[in-house]
């Protein structure tokens, strides 16, 4: 289950290319992701664990040398300023945050926005060390920090810029994380994860939120949310029953009376059924678990917490 953060991987896919066989081999036995482009701070000082608490939507305090917590960064509106993973590091008394590689400036200056009195330093360390992510099988066997990044147990390895680590099993192109990631639904920033929206729409309120913590930065309204059971819009996984048109991100999502009920936010190839598969978001209220027009042609529709 796979995320598109893997930078180092050259141009962005769009899935085209990945056969059924290389899919199911990947699904069968996983692989591993260099994720050293992405964005990577370093919080010290005695009011890290308060701070940072108060700016994401995740308990920081469950992170651990041993097990990476995943957050939503978000507005005084609740809306979604970017997406995290937090673990504390070893031999030094900090806080690492890493996020996806365009987030580098925007969320190193709303991470820091907030200090004011607070013994807290922020630094950037994207250039000083290397990331990688081996799951599923690959990632067995593997001294690392335990995080959930693709929707399945992996294991996160950070080294020194210059050192490289050695893993078995499938090294995945760009093309295959990007199909991945959207067969089995896993949002992504800027897709599905923006500052439209808010962390329950993308079904992140089990996975990313904590609300017996206490306060943080948009924690008023997205408690509200909670409370009153009301959102916008719900991200879905939509699947074209038949190879009649030709879907691109932003198209409409539309009842079959052709009623206009959300938009796609992101588009592949299915390498099993050869037929396109996606996400977007629809309208609270819009039926799901049925059939929508997306694009214009037939698809079937499943919300986000029925997800496989």
């Amino acid at each position: 289950l796979l995320g598109d953060w893997c930078c180092d991987l050259g141009k962005e896919g769009s899935g085209e290319g990945v056969t059924a066989e290389r899919f199911q081999e990947i699904d069968r036995q996983g692989g591993w992701v260099n994720l050293s482009g992405r964005s990577k701070w370093q919080l010290t000082g005695g009011d890290r664990i308060r701070y940072l608490n108060g700016q994401v939507t995740q308990d920081v305090r469950k992170a651990s040398q041993e097990a990476a917590v995943y957050a939503c960064v978000t507005d005084v509106k609740g809306r979604i300023c970017g997406d995290v993973f937090v673990r504390v590091s070893d031999g030094v008394e900090a806080l690492w945050v890493d996020a996806e590689a365009h987030l580098a400036e925007d969320l190193g200056i709303r991470l820091e926005r907030y200090i004011i009195a607070d013994d807290v330093e922020l630094a950037e360390i994207t250039d000083e060390w290397g990331l990688w992510h081996a799951f599923g099988m690959a990632s067995e066997g593997i001294s690392g920090v335990r995080a959930e990044r693709f929707g399945v147990p992996g294991v996160d390895v950070w080294l020194p810029s210059g050192e490289t680590p050695s893993f078995s099993g499938v090294e995945l192109t760009a093309d295959e994380v990007e199909t991945i990631r959207i067969v089995r639904g896993v949002p992504r920033h800027p897709n599905e994860l923006n500052l439209r929206t808010f962390p329950p729409e993308a079904g992140l309120e089990a996975r990313a939120m904590d609300f017996s913590k206490g306060c943080y930065i948009g924690q008023e309204v997205l408690s509200r949310i909670r409370t009153t059971g009301k959102m916008p819009r719900c991200l879905v996984r939509w699947a074209l029953s038949e190879a009649t048109v030709a879907v691109t991100v932003g198209a409409e999502i539309a009842t079959v009376e052709k009623a206009m009920v959300g938009e796609v936010t992101s588009v592949t190839r299915d390498p099993v059924s050869g037929l396109q598969v996606g996400l977007g978001y629809v309208k609270q209220g819009a039926r799901l678990d049925s059939e929508l027009l997306v694009g214009g042609g037939m698809a079937s529709i499943r919300a986000a917490s029925q997800f496989s």
